[in-house]
């Protein structure tokens, strides 16, 4: 049986709860840190005032060859993780150093409007 689509969400909507656990998740942010001993990843974004983080198991996708500070995209499934956040559980976790994120981001804004329309 194949994984539901995954939905774009800004590491700010997955730190804040608003997406739940459970729900298959596309993200992007920069790689602050890996430790390939855990295979635990962390992706920073900045919105607004404040600094977001979602921490990623990677156990799925290694081998990479990690490039800390670059933008890297993931998709993959939301877990509970300790306390009250959640950890991403990788399927896909690609550099995507170059590409010009507002972009991106308007991309991400005119699909939300055509599926609400729809």
């Amino acid at each position: 049986m194949l994984p539901p689509p995954a939905e774009y969400q800004y590491l700010w909507d997955i730190s804040s709860g608003k997406v739940p656990s459970g729900s298959t998740v596309r993200t992007f942010g920069r790689l602050n840190c890996y430790d390939f001993t855990q295979s635990e990843a962390v992706l920073t974004a900045h919105h607004s005032t404040g600094q977001h983080k979602l921490q990623v198991n990677t156990r799925f996708v290694e081998p990479f060859s990690p490039r800390l500070g670059s933008h890297y995209m993931a998709l993959g499934e939301l877990e509970s993780g300790d306390d009250t956040h959640v950890v991403l559980c990788a399927r896909l976790l690609t550099c995507i150093e170059g590409a010009d994120v507002s972009l991106l981001q308007n991309a991400i804004e005119e699909q939300r409007k055509y599926f609400l329309e729809r």
